[in-house]
């Protein structure tokens, strides 16, 4: 049988790069194509010198991508830009997007956050959400996958679960969330200067940030009705890596004990997955590289409220390690496969 085929477009970025070095070694997945329009001509190796000696192909122009052959697109393209360009790609192909372009289901919200109208609202009705663990059914369908971002999938899966079984309130949800700079993406930015960043601990989308309405969607998803969450997200001086502290009501008397139970339920054949034992207070060092989310609970000193601690690696379970998670799926293989590897620790 012969192996996937597989296209990166817009490969010179953060996500780009996971996508390489986690493909490179997926038994069924050939990396054929790989775009970086300002970058077109060079090699991998002299983009990212740790992707050198892989036998990769060099980076191309997006114009210059011939499709005829490609089975499945990871597109890891700008928000705002992708719209347009998975509306010209041909029926054949399964794409997953690394944007955000297609994780609001209504398009108004979307232009409501992202300050310009939707470019593909016909595309966005058959685009698949795909928090894996959350939408595995759908995703194994779904010819478009919006791959979720960072903060919302830290906080959507301890989340989800514990709305659905009723042991959380809907009500004044706290989600104090911290990030490693590569969140931001490799471009050059004032504000992740070495300077700027290092010693220095700052929040930024106070009040406004555009993972807000994501995760409020697939929170209203689980309870069947509006919910509305304080999010407040921080920069953090270290590479990689996302902690979220959320701090919740709990309903019908729940402890921690009972909610970590609820959590083990939900994820105890997961995979990636994992509900650390009572006491332990999960750390971003603990899922480096890794595809995991380490989640723990612990009743707050505040009668009624519990403290859930989620942790991921941004650009994997964030982003790169999920999209292919994702793409397992779609196209019926293993789900592990290609993601084995377990963290880099210390």
């Amino acid at each position: 049988m012969s192996k996937i085929k597989a296209a990166i477009v817009g490969a010179s970025g953060y996500t780009g790069a996971e996508l390489v070095r986690l493909l490179v070694r997926h038994p069924e997945v050939e990396i054929a194509v790989m775009t970086a329009d300002r970058k077109a001509g060079q090699s991998m190796g002299e983009v990212f010198p740790h992707l050198a000696g892989l036998g990769l192909p060099d980076l191309v122009s997006l114009d210059a991508v011939d499709y005829s052959d490609i089975n499945v697109v990871f597109c890891g393209l700008p928000h705002g830009t992708t719209q347009e360009v998975i509306s010209a790609m041909p029926q054949h192909v399964k794409i997953i997007d690394l944007s955000a372009d297609f994780r609001l289901a209504d398009v108004e919200t979307y232009a409501e956050w992202y300050g310009h109208a939707h470019q593909a609202p016909d595309l966005q009705t058959d685009a698949v959400y795909g928090i894996t663990e959350l939408a595995r059914d759908a995703v194994k369908g779904a010819r478009l996958v919006a791959n979720p971002g960072c903060y919302p999938t830290s906080a959507q899966l301890p989340l989800v679960p514990l709305l659905k079984a009723g042991q959380v309130s809907p009500e004044d949800i706290i989600i104090d969330a911290k990030s490693g700079v590569s969140g931001a993406g490799r471009g050059p930015k004032e504000g992740t200067l070495f300077t700027e960043v290092s010693e220095a601990v700052h929040a930024y989308g106070v009040a406004n940030h555009r993972h807000a309405p994501e995760i409020e969607q697939g929170l209203s998803g689980a309870v069947g009705k509006a919910v509305i969450v304080n999010f407040t997200p921080h920069l953090m001086p270290m590479n990689r890596g996302i902690l979220s502290s959320i701090y919740v009501k709990t309903e019908g008397g729940a402890t921690a004990d009972d909610l970590r139970a609820t959590l083990e339920t939900a994820y105890g054949n997961e995979a990636f997955v994992r509900v650390v034992p009572e006491g332990v207070s999960p750390a971003t060092r603990h899922v480096r590289g890794s595809n995991h989310c380490l989640i723990g609970v612990f009743d707050d000193r505040v009668k009624g409220r519990a403290i859930i601690l989620s942790v991921i690696d941004n650009l994997v379970k964030g982003a790169s390690g999920q999209a292919i998670q994702n793409m397992n799926v779609m196209c019926g293989l293993e789900e592990t496969m290609g993601l084995e590897q377990e963290p880099l620790f210390p």
